[in-house]
């Protein structure tokens, strides 16, 4: 299971890579391995506000639709809109082109939620 170590995890099975005061955050490796084939992403928040744990969207698999939840709070900027056309890349590249937003993170956001690499594998087992 790829669990890279630089990103910040949620219990929720989401990523988040924060740089400055922009978050790029997408699902996690195990998450598109549970889900199965994504066949659509649905993201209407994009200039919204949220707080953190807010649902952002959801990702839409052969079996299931599941729901996406904000890491923290701040305002939605951006939607990979890669997505649109090719929601697979969810499962084939969870942590690169396949991330799902960016969010300009809210001054004083709460990051005392987030999970190291470590701590998510151990929820994973």
């Amino acid at each position: 299971m790829n669990t890279p170590s630089e990103l910040k995890y949620t219990k929720d099975h989401e990523w988040i890579r924060i740089k400055g005061n922009v978050a790029t955050i997408g699902i996690t490796d195990f998450a598109q391995g549970e889900l199965g084939d994504i066949v659509y992403v649905d993201v209407d928040t994009v200039d919204d506000e949220l707080e953190g744990g807010a649902v952002f969207g959801s990702v839409e698999a052969v079996k299931t639709v599941s729901d996406l939840f904000l890491p923290i709070s701040g305002k939605v900027i951006e939607f990979n809109t890669e997505l649109e056309d090719q929601p697979e890349l969810l499962n084939t590249d969870p942590y690169g082109n396949g991330w799902i937003i960016k969010l300009e993170v809210a001054e004083g956001a709460d990051h005392a939620e987030l999970l190291s690499a470590e701590e998510y594998q151990e929820i994973i087992g």
